[in-house]
């Protein structure tokens, strides 16, 4: 087996502690090394071995460190990301990846300049229920596509504490470039870069100055309309996923349980993991011969997040293809800054 990749992560918040480190850690093709605790030092409460660095130069400083993981506040991406690569590390950045086409694109050139990798951290690929709408629209049951709506709705009317994406003048703030990623990039990987695009950005919570609400109307061939929303003073979610074809209807929520379990502690190596509950089936609507509407309940696919690990691994040591291609991104980007 080859050497492992030796990880260091750039924070040991949220996204640190539930996204990555767990990941990190239960793969063998990788060796963590190491987590950036600028303040409280408890990673090591359940990674008794790795170094806690005091900042991101000591991270970077260290020579063998191979991967970097670039998860700190959206509007510090683009730097970190640099900096990492010109002190000779592969990147895997937390979405969005920058703030811009231009900035993402001289990620992509100064990894080629370097000879390394960049890769974009885009894990909701590996969610269950997008899974398994993957797996339903592949399979052709639905006939010709004419509208397919992803939403990502939240009740959340109080501003976050996470200051970055609350300030206007703050590169990669608000909604758009929060939860707009997961929903771009599920889009694309399934239908590409589309024909064109309308948005509309509103702005309801008391005291906001960042859009807490989007909308996206995509254009595809064969005149597929595409639509991704997201609003965080939804008192009752609308289902996540609704796919429209000529020959029926997927309807489907967001019940993928990664995020919880991993909150509670939960290994990614558990055998319950990624498993969804009982009656949340998506429902796959029909018609029948004689015209009568059928229902089939389609229990989803595992989901695991370490699809993407080992996609990472797959691209360092074996020359893989990464999945989320420099070409996904850049749509993407094309999107959060229309």
């Amino acid at each position: 087996m080859s050497k492992p990749i030796t990880t260091g992560i750039m924070s040991y918040g949220m996204s640190g502690r539930i996204f990555h480190a767990p990941f990190v850690h239960a793969h063998s093709g990788f060796a963590l090394k190491g987590i950036t605790e600028r303040s409280k030092k408890i990673a090591s409460e359940r990674y008794p071995d790795i170094i806690s660095y005091n900042n991101n130069d000591e991270l970077l400083n260290d020579t063998e460190i191979e991967l970097a993981i670039v998860n700190t506040p959206n509007n510090t991406h683009y730097e970190l990301a640099k900096q990492a690569l010109k002190a000779g590390k592969h990147v895997l950045i937390e979405k969005p990846a920058a703030a811009s086409v231009k900035e993402v694109q001289e990620l992509f050139d100064l990894g080629t300049q370097h000879n390394k990798q960049v890769f974009i951290y885009q894990n909701r690929r590996w969610d269950s229920d997008f899974m398994s709408v993957k797996q339903i629209i592949e399979s052709g049951r639905l006939g010709q596509l004419s509208e397919v709506c992803f939403r990502f709705d939240r009740f959340k009317p109080a501003l976050s504490p996470k200051i970055f994406k609350e300030v206007a003048s703050t590169p990669a703030s608000g909604l758009v470039f929060d939860l707009g990623p997961h929903l771009l990039d599920q889009i694309i990987s399934l239908f590409g870069k589309p024909l064109s695009f309308a948005k509309t950005t509103g702005i309801y919570r008391p005291g906001s100055e960042v859009a807490d609400y989007f909308f996206y109307h995509l254009k595809y061939p064969n005149q597929l309309n595409v639509f991704a929303a997201s609003n965080l003073m939804a008192v009752q979610a609308l289902p996540a996923f609704v796919v429209q074809g000529a020959n029926g209807t997927f309807i489907k929520d967001r019940v993928d349980p990664q995020e919880e379990q991993l909150d509670k502690n939960m290994l990614p190596t558990d055998e319950k993991y990624g498993i969804e509950a009982a009656g949340v089936e998506g429902k796959l609507y029909t018609l029948g011969g004689d015209g009568v509407k059928n229902v089939e309940l389609v229990k989803a696919p595992k989901g695991d997040y370490m699809g993407l690990f080992e996609a990472v691994y797959q691209s360092l040591r074996n020359g893989k293809d990464f999945p989320i291609t420099k070409e996904n991104i850049l749509t993407q980007m094309e999107l959060l800054e229309g």
